[in-house]
Parts: C-alpha cells; structure tokens; sequence
C-alpha cells in the first residue's frame, strides 16, 4: 500500500494531471517510482537506487520499467535528470522556484545542495549585457566535503 501525506500528495496529483494531458496513466508502478522519489527528495537517486527501494515491497518491478518510467518522467519535466560525471545518471524531482547547485565530493560521491543569489544574479546581469534569454543552467563544483577534506 502507498502512503503520501501532505506536499506529496499534491506533487503527486499534479504530476498524474501532466501524464494525463500527455495521454499516459499514473500507473501503479509508475506512482511507486514517484513517491520514492519524492520521499527521497535531495537524495539523487539513480534508477538502481530506486529499483533498489522498490524492489523490497515489489519484487514483480523490473529495473527497465523503472529507467523507462525516468525518461518519461524527464521527457514531461516532472523530473530532471542529474549528470555527476559518473557511471550512472541521477534524478531529482523539479521543484518551481528551487533552482539550485551542487557540490560534489571527489572522495565519497556526497552531493551537497546549495542556493546562491549571487549567481542568480550574474545570470541576470549576462542576460542583459548580451542581449540573451537563458533558459536553463546547470553548475557542478567538485572537491572535498568536510569529512573528506582531511
């Protein structure tokens, strides 16, 4: 059985609406791949960390339905897909208004979220200085976190 609670359960029924007005079913394979992600959220999953999760609780779920139901999910937005110059790729959820970096451990893998007006705002002075519309920016920063740094 899946429980959600709370933003959840409204990011849920929001991204059963774009399925829905894409012609596709929130199946039920379909929902526990979005609720891990969402009870995940921050986590950078990659798809055999979340077939991993589900694989517990629903051992019929096969690892090419969960890959195939995150390029879906990519292709309407309701994810994004994260490359951290690694052997796999990893997903968040969107989050309007959330736009943030990352910071990426070189020893552990640790994936460190953080939000920077500073940017935003060079972001904006580049738009105006060269008369350009930026769409989409992605920054990575590599190094050590703090139990690492020794």
């Amino acid at each position: 059985m899946i429980f959600i609670v709370g933003e959840n359960m409204a990011k849920l029924s929001n991204f059963k609406k774009i399925l829905a007005a894409n012609n596709y079913k929130l199946t039920s394979q379909r929902k526990k791949i979005l609720k891990a992600l969402l009870d995940n959220q921050g986590e950078h999953l990659s798809a055999e960390d979340i077939y991993g999760i589900l694989k517990e609780d629903n051992p019929s779920i096969g690892l090419a339905t969960v890959y195939r139901s995150l390029e879906l999910f990519c292709e309407l937005g309701l994810i994004q897909q994260l490359d951290f110059d690694e052997d796999r790729k990893r997903y968040e959820v969107e989050g309007k208004g959330k736009h943030h970096h990352h910071l990426v451990c070189l020893s552990c893998n640790k994936i460190i979220e953080f939000n920077d007006q500073i940017l935003e705002e060079f972001e904006q002075d580049l738009q105006q200085e060269h008369n350009f519309k930026v769409t989409e920016h992605k920054m990575k920063f590599y190094g050590y976190c703090n139990n690492c740094k020794e």
